[in-house]
């Protein structure tokens, strides 16, 4: 039978999205449209590799409540049971019971970057999420919500080494909803948090970062399911007429 190296793909793709960030790094001057390059790049990246039934972009959070979350550098979320998504002039708002995962998208990985996506992550997984009546040949059923995920991505450290004992320990004192699950340093390694009573960090790499990265992220979004279907009712209460 004919083979093909699987490893070798995914390598060759890390070495393509260094290149890709690391001449927008060193091309764009201004901050800002900088890390908007880096957010495209990575939003890109994922919709083409992600399965269809995920959603990728740049987004607002909200939930019925009119709560809404920090603007989000990237949003991994549902169209099937979340029916409105409201995009005006590049910038979207989707409701919170569709959001899968949530990510922050940086040139490096710092002490103050760490705190700051883990306040991110935390006005995301605040929000006010229902769930609806799903029906299906067996009847119907809510599902239960689940934990969203987290992570952060971006091309190189502050740290040195990469992951230190003391970027370790930043990340590890996230607590309750700014934790931090996963993430990928393109240029050094990608790393999954697990939590419970021995919480560990699993570090890959140097030549797999983003394969691994790639690989952890689609488990964990598999062990989710689908997202649960938002009431329609309860943001209908927003209006007048209802």
């Amino acid at each position: 039978m004919k083979k093909i190296d699987l490893r070798d793909i995914f390598l060759r793709l890390q070495k393509q999205m260094i290149v890709t960030l690391q001449a927008s790094r060193e091309i764009i001057d201004h901050p800002g449209s900088k890390g908007d390059a880096s957010e495209l790049k990575w939003i890109e990246w994922l919709e083409n590799y992600l399965p269809n039934r995920y959603k990728v972009g740049k987004a607002f959070v909200v939930d019925s409540q009119n709560n809404i979350s920090d603007q989000m550098d990237l949003v991994i979320y549902d169209r099937q049971y979340t029916p409105f998504v409201y995009v005006d002039k590049g910038t979207a708002f989707i409701p919170a019971e569709s959001v899968y995962a949530v990510f922050e998208v940086k040139q490096n990985l710092s002490t103050a970057n760490i705190r700051y996506a883990g306040e991110k992550f935390e006005s995301v997984r605040k929000l006010v999420r229902t769930s609806a009546d799903i029906y299906h040949l067996g009847g119907r059923g809510k599902k239960e919500h689940f934990r969203i995920i987290s992570g952060f991505v971006c091309l190189s450290s502050d740290f040195s080494p990469a992951f230190s004992e003391t970027c370790r320990k930043h990340i590890m004192d996230l607590q309750g909803d700014q934790r931090m699950d996963l993430g990928c340093v393109l240029q050094e390694s990608a790393f999954k948090v697990t939590y419970g009573s021995d919480t560990e960090i699993t570090i890959s790499s140097h030549e797999e970062t983003l394969i691994f990265f790639f690989f952890k992220l689609i488990m964990e979004l598999q062990k989710l399911g689908t997202a649960p279907a938002m009431d329609i009712e309860e943001y209908a209460k927003a209006l007048d007429s209802i």
